[in-house]
């Protein structure tokens, strides 16, 4: 984690982190076929998230095919912020969300080996707007392939503090 995150997640409010990174929580569209989020006791279960932004997919493909490392990471980025939109609607405020788990699924070609670089992004993304709550455990898996052809989705497990 360089410096700078650590830093800036030592600022203000979470709400206000996320504001200065120039950021907004998304609306979450409705799925008649599952929930974005589900409580049990204090930890919340997320369903994956794709890299959706105003309800369009950011980019199809596979990476280390025809996804930029580059591209990727900011796919991961937005998937993680459509998480906490979900984190958010379980508690009701940023401020309340502790991200405990967060597993990131990067479609890639076989010998792409580099999911943790994508799953970076997400991290650093996590920490710059939580701080400490936005540290979590973590795991980044190479799949065939996701929903739509999306090369990114995250699934996470949060808990209300």
């Amino acid at each position: 984690m360089s410096r700078s995150v650590a830093s800036a997640a030592d600022t203000g409010s979470a709400s206000d982190r996320l504001q200065a990174l120039g950021l907004a929580l998304p609306e979450l569209r409705e799925n008649p076929y599952y929930v974005h989020h589900r409580s049990v006791d204090s930890s919340i279960y997320i369903s994956g998230q794709l890299p959706y932004q105003d309800g369009w997919l950011l980019g199809q493909g596979i990476v280390g095919r025809n996804v930029e490392l580059e591209t990727a990471r900011e796919f991961a980025r937005h998937a993680a912020l459509n998480c906490l939109a979900a984190a958010v609607q379980a508690v009701g405020d940023l401020e309340r969300v502790r991200i405990v788990q967060m597993l990131v699924f990067v479609a890639s070609t076989p010998d792409f080996g580099e999911q943790s670089q994508v799953a970076n992004a997400a991290s650093e993304l996590l920490i710059e707007v939580l701080g400490e709550n936005g540290r979590h455990a973590r795991t980044a898996i190479g799949v065939a392939g996701l929903p739509v052809n999306s090369p990114v989705e995250i699934q996470m497990v949060c808990t209300a503090v």
